[in-house]
């Protein structure tokens, strides 16, 4: 989670001497600064995609097999798991998990809507520290499992949210079905 436009003019054209010479200054200095180093990774603190999509449902079963007959979506007793590409990284599988959660479960509280959204992030632990120091509302300590680390939060109109920095490749050596595989037929 993670797009530049560069648009040309006539003006930029009349000025491009000058801005490639001093582009091209700029970037004599940035490769002489970094010779010899590897390109960081990006660990700033934030959200990077989507992770799941959870909502109440009267009878989560039934609602995933309508979901299954009607739309093809490859199920089981969670819901459904979408398997897509990380575009900055394309050998690395990315999951979205769709579950439908009887009413009025606790998992969702103490928000009283009726959806939560888990957001993917990078940098759990910084972008707690950042919200906190935001005074947002954090409701639990970051917990730690094989598949990646969560924390819950309420945004300002009472929305729960969960915050999940994922470790994909655990998901990936679990062999079951995501919607986005075909099946062989």
């Amino acid at each position: 989670m993670k797009n530049l436009i560069i648009s040309v003019s006539i003006l930029a054209t009349l000025t491009g001497c000058r801005s490639i010479t001093n582009k091209t200054k700029d970037m004599a200095t940035e490769n002489n600064s970094s010779e010899g180093s590897l390109p960081q990774a990006d660990t700033t603190p934030k959200v990077t995609g989507i992770g799941g999509i959870f909502f109440f449902s009267e009878n989560p079963g039934k609602t995933r097999e309508w979901y299954s007959q009607n739309l093809g979506l490859e199920v089981n007793q969670y819901g459904s798991s979408f398997k897509s590409r990380n575009l900055e990284k394309p050998e690395e599988i990315n999951y979205l998990q769709w579950s439908p959660f009887a009413q009025g479960s606790d998992y969702f509280s103490p928000s009283k809507k009726e959806f939560m959204i888990n957001y993917r992030v990078q940098n759990i632990e910084g972008l707690v520290a950042k919200l906190k120091k935001n005074g947002v509302t954090v409701l639990d300590q970051i917990e730690t499992y094989d598949y990646g680390k969560f924390v819950h939060i309420m945004d300002e109109e009472g929305n729960k949210i969960e915050l999940w920095e994922p470790i994909d490749t655990v998901s990936t050596e679990v062999s079951s079905e995501t919607t986005k595989e075909q099946k062989p037929e």
